[in-house]
């Protein structure tokens, strides 16, 4: 058996990629410098696309139930509504956030973990690491003092901001180096805001307003504050900054939580490097607009891990590695585009510019395709990889290509798709016969057909007398889809041709 797999960092991105490699029955161990899982309640947003991740890994049900679903987003001025977002135009089985404290996202990951024999090893700092073409030798400290000198064939530093595994392996972020401040609070408060609804208060003063209600009368509050501001935070501090800012009224009773941070806008130029791969806040960093942080990197962890359990069991070529950065690296940097356009725009000085804003805000919301743009780039469904290398481009026109995000088509169908843990070739037979299931790549072959008969050799036969799933693939004539284990389509083939799935089959190899 290889040496397991090494995993720095047991936030809720290390956790998913330990999780998705252990559910493959790859070795993993995963350390964490903390000696006890945090009590902050930190990242509190999982969208849509993360939602439909947590559902293959068999957690979206205990994850949602745990939470609160919001289905959309508002921006207040002026004592009015300049702006409102529906989250449910995105194209998801999940078309909504739900608001859950980070706490709780990894507890259920961490017991997820369990159930495959793998617990985070904590008060364990990585100190050092060498790395050749062969593999990575980590130093371990424990507490006390111990030092573990380990060999590993493959590091993931999921280790934050201030990344360890980063440092060490001579990478840096690269970005907007001016910073900008925030002053937050996790607190319970009196207030008359829409639970489903999270909420940003634009402010003449030192900047806007975010509002996010959590369970019961959980709120969290998240306020721009000047980069030279030094005063610690205090529950008194914050209800002050929310008397100023907030249109609504917000009386907070207690407080669970209260910080102030700084946060750049900046991502490492590889996020591999050698047999060393970067993951989360390690890879990138940029302001809580949009709350896109830890989706954008546990959705970095679920695309790496399932390319790491092919290449770490012999399935595919390390080559496939490369596709991590070519996929995500492009992710990561429309996330900090997409977060720092939106604090530019809530953060206008000049009272002309802030009614500008407003208006430009209420005219453009009320305009479909941007509602739809911004509920895509919200709930991170607009995230494809068509221009990846390991992905076999269509020569058709139709509206699903290769590289997008599978939708599924009837609860079935859904469920079979979600339920696979490897590759999927999906079938679409019209007007016609079934035809045989294509030999080759170990996948699971699933069929959907018009006929009442379908030929031997198929894991699973979907009826579809209407044709609907077609009709939603844009395959009028029928054709085959081979569907990636996290849900995005490698390539598709008409019926009669395979040349796409064995140019897929040898990228893999390559």
């Amino acid at each position: 058996m290889s040496d397991p797999i090494i995993v720095v960092g047991a936030g809720p991105v290390g956790l998913t990629a330990a999780l998705e490699l252990a559910r493959r029955r790859v070795p993993v161990r995963i350390v964490d410098r903390l000696a006890e899982p945090t009590t902050e309640s930190r990242a509190i947003i999982v969208h849509a696309r993360s939602l439909e991740m947590f559902e293959r890994l068999g957690l979206v049900d205990e994850l949602i139930q745990a939470g609160v679903r919001t289905t959309a987003m508002e921006m207040h001025s002026d004592g009015e509504v300049v702006g409102r977002i529906a989250l449910d135009l995105v194209d998801s089985p999940f078309p909504y956030s739900v608001t859950i404290a980070q706490t709780e996202t990894e507890r259920i990951l961490a017991k997820a973990l369990a159930v495959h024999g793998v617990t985070v090893e904590r008060a364990v700092t990585l100190t050092d690491l060498m790395q050749d073409e062969h593999g990575v030798q980590v130093v371990l400290e424990h507490a006390g003092g111990f030092e573990e000198i380990v060999s590993t064939g493959w590091l993931v530093g999921a280790d934050g901001g201030h990344s360890q595994v980063r440092k060490l392996v001579g990478s840096a972020l690269a970005g907007k180096f001016k910073g900008e401040k925030f002053l937050m609070g996790d607190v319970n408060a009196e207030h008359d805001l829409d639970p489903h609804s999270m909420y940003t208060f634009f402010s003449p003063h030192d900047g806007p307003l975010l509002v996010f209600p959590m369970e019961g009368d959980r709120l969290r509050l998240i306020a721009n504050i000047p980069t030279g501001e030094q005063r610690t935070a205090t529950q008194e501090w914050l209800q002050q900054v929310v008397d100023e800012r907030a249109e609504r009224p917000v009386r907070i009773r207690d407080s669970r939580w209260l910080t102030v941070f700084e946060v750049h806008h900046a991502q490492v130029p590889e996020y591999r490097v050698g047999r060393v791969l970067l993951a989360g806040d390690a890879a990138h960093v940029h302001s809580p607009a949009g709350g896109q942080g830890m989706n954008t990197g546990i959705q970095d962890a679920h695309n790496l891990a399932w390319k790491l359990a092919l290449v770490s069991t012999g399935h595919a070529g390390p080559a496939i590695l490369d596709s991590y950065h070519a996929e995500r690296h492009p992710v990561g940097a429309q996330v900090i585009q997409f977060a720092s356009t939106l604090t530019r725009v809530a953060t206008l000085a000049h009272p002309i510019a802030q009614k500008l804003r407003n208006k430009g805000m209420h005219l453009l919301t009320s305009l479909a395709p941007v509602r739809q743009m911004m509920a895509d780039r919200t709930e991170e469904t607009a995230v494809s990889y068509r221009k990846s290398p390991i992905v076999v481009r269509s020569r058709g026109s139709g509206e699903l290509q290769a590289g997008d995000h599978l939708p599924a088509v009837g609860p079935e169908l859904h469920a079979a798709l979600a339920e696979a843990h490897e590759h999927v070739l999906l079938t679409v037979a019209v007007n016609g016969p079934a035809p045989a299931p294509v030999i080759g790549m170990t996948v699971r072959q699933l069929l959907v057909t018009a006929a009442a008969i379908a030929p031997a050799g198929y894991d699973a036969v979907f009826q579809d007398p209407y044709g609907q799933a077609a009709a939603r693939y844009g395959l009028p004539h029928g054709g085959r889809i081979m569907v990636r284990p996290d849900g995005y389509v490698a390539a598709i083939a008409r019926l009669d041709e395979d040349a796409p799935l064995r140019t897929y089959q040898a990228l893999l190899q390559a």
